[in-house]
Order: C-alpha cells, then sequence, then structure tokens
C-alpha cells in the first residue's frame, strides 16, 4: 500500500493509504495508541482494522500522529492529535469526494481521539473503538453519542478496567436510534497479544452486519 505525506496543522503527517478501485467507496480512517508509550500506525491492532475495512472495498488511511515516525510535530495530549485526525479526513475526502460513507476506528489512545472526531464531524456514519480508556480519560463529550459503532474490549484488560468500558457503552446505548455494541474478548488483556484472531472475528462480524442493514 503507497505511503503518503499530507497536511496537519504542525507539518507533513506520514500515513499508509489503501485506495480502493470501486466508484463511490466508502472511506475509513484509523487511528493509532498513545504515542508516548510506543504507539504508531504500525500497530498490529491498528493494522488490523485497517485490513477489515480494505477487505469490504472501503479505501482506507492509517497515519502516524504528530511527532510519531516521519510526521512532524510534538505530542499535544489530545488537541493537537485531534487536529491531525481532522487533517486526515479531509484529505481523505478530497480524493474521495463522493464516498458512499465514512467510518472511523481507533484503538485505546486512537479510540479516544476517534470519538471525539465523531462528535466533530457529522459525515462519520459508524464507528469501532478498541479498548477506550474510559475510566482514564474524559469521555463526557459524547452527549449524545451521533452515530452507532462497536466497542471492543479485553475482559482481562489491566490498564482500562472493563466495567468502565462496558458502563460508558451502555450509557451511549441509551439513546434514541443509536446503537452500541459491547464485545469483551475473553482473556485478552489491553494488548490483545495471544487474542488478535478473536478481535479481528468481532471486527469482522461487527462490520457484516453493520453494512449488510445498510446496503
Amino acid at each position: 500500500m503507497p505511503e503518503v505525506i499530507f497536511n496537519g496543522t504542525e507539518g507533513r503527517l506520514e500515513g499508509r493509504y489503501h485506495h480502493s478501485k470501486r466508484a463511490g467507496a466508502p472511506i475509513a480512517l484509523i487511528l493509532h495508541p498513545h504515542p508516548l508509550h510506543g504507539g504508531t500506525m504500525n500497530n498490529r491492532v491498528v493494522f488490523a482494522l485497517f485490513q477489515a475495512f480494505q477487505k469490504r472495498g472501503f479505501s482506507v488511511l492509517r497515519f502516524n500522529f504528530r511527532g510519531v515516525g516521519r510526521s512532524q510535530g510534538r505530542f499535544d495530549s489530545g488537541p493537537g492529535e485531534l487536529g491531525d485526525s481532522a487533517a486526515a479526513l479531509d484529505w481523505m475526502q478530497t480524493i474521495n469526494p463522493n464516498a458512499s460513507a465514512c467510518w472511523i476506528g481507533g484503538y485505546s489512545f486512537g479510540a479516544w481521539i476517534s470519538m471525539q472526531l465523531l462528535m466533530r464531524r457529522p459525515e462519520i456514519d459508524g464507528f469501532i473503538a478498541v479498548a477506550p480508556p474510559a475510566g482514564t480519560l474524559d469521555f463526557s463529550f459524547l452527549a449524545p453519542c451521533p452515530a452507532s459503532g462497536l466497542m471492543l474490549h479485553g475482559s482481562r484488560d489491566e490498564v482500562v478496567p472493563p466495567e468502565a468500558a462496558e458502563k460508558l457503552a451502555k450509557k451511549l446505548a441509551h439513546q434514541r436510534n443509536v446503537v452500541v455494541d459491547y464485545k469483551a474478548i475473553p482473556g485478552a488483556d489491553h494488548f490483545f497479544a495471544e487474542h488478535m484472531p478473536e478481535l479481528t472475528k468481532a471486527v469482522d462480524d461487527y462490520l457484516d452486519r453493520a453494512l449488510a442493514a445498510t446496503a
């Protein structure tokens, strides 16, 4: 898949982009975990999300937040990374002006940023949030959550208590016309080291159901 460079608010951002051959193909943006804890666009969970959308005919972008890899700038604890994500979505929309749908996915810190972008961009139709750091970072901005999606968590997550993520999902699920599925991967920790097949299957199953419902 081609390497791409596009402009963010603090300089150039580095990404990997797959362009669908389908006319009017939907688009998806995937966000990586915490930059100060080794998070990059090459994280295995990020790559699994990228592949899940690619297999379903999406044009997909994953990229490095500012200060990661060859992306310019410095870590900004959230606001700057949200700006990077908005710039990434703008770039994708410029290349795909007739996209039939728009999805976002994120893992850990990337899930937190993705949900903030979801609130600011009404064109986003659905989301997949893996190990969202509920209870660690503030998710009160989801009032209300504007789109349906999937929250995935490890049942043995030692970084973010599964109970906090499930509580967040249940809170969001009580909104009219929004369905938030919550699935715990049995035995998985925050990094899904031994449970990538189960995570991939959960994402595949959810996307197949969600996309069939909108076809």
